[in-house]
């Protein structure tokens, strides 16, 4: 008896401790928070290594200046010296990754490139661009990865190593680039992104813009966090991951697993529309609500393989 209120006196005491630490834990967490003003750095999910492998490049740069007629080191690596350069600046830092630490992130986690909307498109086919009204042209509205809404105008914020693309044209054509170092919330709720950018005007520095500034066109993803709607005619990575979910149930033959959504594939949609979402319009086109069904459904189909199951 007297060992069994030892132990209740005991537990009680650890419970009435509970709060006490809790307060403590959450002003530690406070406090490793960056505050400048009024004014806090986004804590986001931890990156991977190479990011901040980049970011440390990228800031060695900071101060560097082009040449005459435009000649920068960074044009001069990627082929004509007297390019415009701001894209060569983020590729040759990525470069510079991989020759340091033996990786192979270039033209596979960012793209090598120099010309106008090439770096867009890359990501775009790869499923990793996220546009910052949430709409992705040609294609359809966006959802982060796990969510059950589309994106809205400036809600996803970019995270470090993500490259940020500007617009200067109602057409949407990529005219910068910049790379994301970090970003930072107000006590009124605003964002602002901050970068290292090359060429803007004339050399290498660290810039910060609104996120709700009109000429940031969207982002190019360090990692895979966003989905986009699916419809006839696009292509992609993504487009191919939806293929293999539709033959994985059942609803596609694998000779029409190529990456392009083209008639198989939409009608595919279409039956699958027909047969697990009655109260929808069966009109081929692979929506948040169509996709989140169809990943549902392979996860039935994964569950009931016996090949799956374990024998304990």
């Amino acid at each position: 008896m007297k060992r069994w209120i030892s132990l209740m006196l005991a537990l009680l005491f650890a419970l009435s401790a509970l709060p006490a630490l809790a307060e403590e834990t959450a002003a530690e967490v406070v406090m490793e928070t960056p505050v400048i003003d009024d004014t806090v750095v986004i804590v986001q999910e931890e990156s991977p290594d190479y990011v901040q492998a980049l970011l440390d490049v990228a800031a060695a740069e900071i101060g560097y200046e082009e040449g005459g007629n435009n000649y920068s080191k960074y044009g001069e690596w990627a082929g004509d010296p007297n390019a415009a350069w701001c894209a060569e600046f983020v590729c040759w830092c990525v470069n510079q990754v991989d020759q340091n630490t033996g990786s192979q992130l270039l033209s596979t986690v960012y793209p090598m490139y120099s010309g106008q909307n090439t770096g867009k498109e890359w990501f775009i086919a790869r499923g990793r661009f996220a546009f910052r009204k949430g709409h992705c042209p040609d294609w359809g509205y966006q959802w982060e990865i796990g969510a059950d809404h589309y994106l809205t105008k400036n809600e996803y914020i970019p995270r470090p190593g993500d490259l940020m693309f500007f617009s200067y044209n109602a057409a949407g054509d990529t005219e910068h680039v910049a790379l994301v170092e970090y970003c930072t919330r107000n006590s009124m709720g605003d964002v602002t992104v901050h970068v290292i950018e090359g060429n803007n005007p004339s050399s290498v520095q660290r810039n910060s813009y609104p996120l709700e500034n009109s000429q940031i066109l969207g982002f190019g993803l360090s990692q895979d966090r966003v989905e986009t709607t699916i419809r006839f005619g696009n292509q992609g990575d993504k487009v191919l991951r939806l293929q293999q979910n539709l033959n994985r149930i059942g609803m596609l033959d694998e000779r029409h697993i190529t990456g392009t959504c083209g008639s198989n594939t939409r009608a595919a949609i279409e039956d699958f529309q027909r047969a697990f979402m009655p109260d929808k319009l069966a009109n081929g086109i692979a929506d948040l609500e169509t996709q989140q069904a169809i990943h549902y459904q392979v996860i039935q189909v994964e569950f009931n393989d016996p090949a799956n199951w374990q024998v304990e």
